[in-house]
């Protein structure tokens, strides 16, 4: 399984990533050992969304089209945790679970 999740960092910046193990991601994201340069300089602080998937084809799909969003529109997503809203026209939704 791979998982496409949303973290919310303490300047109130929202960063989208994609793994096969979400806690231990986690792990690396809040202890900035291992994680990604954005939550290195922008402190993780609180996951928001993940939602799952069979493949990595369809993970980086997913987190394609969520970095393509506006901050509002992530927000929105975050708040309503609804990829049909947001994606219906351009991805298969259905192949997306909520984790």
């Amino acid at each position: 399984m791979y998982y496409v999740y949303m973290l919310r960092c303490e300047d109130n910046s929202i960063y989208t990533g994609i793994t096969t193990n979400v806690k231990h991601r986690m792990e690396e994201h809040f202890s900035k050992k291992n994680c990604a340069k954005y939550t290195y300089t922008h402190t993780a602080k609180k996951l928001e969304c993940v939602w799952q998937t069979e493949n990595r084809v369809l993970a980086s799909k997913l987190e394609y089209r969520i970095k393509q969003l506006s901050k509002a529109k992530k927000e929105e997503l975050i708040l309503k945790n609804n990829l049909n809203e947001l994606f219906q026209n351009q991805l298969e939704v259905s192949k997306y679970e909520k984790y």
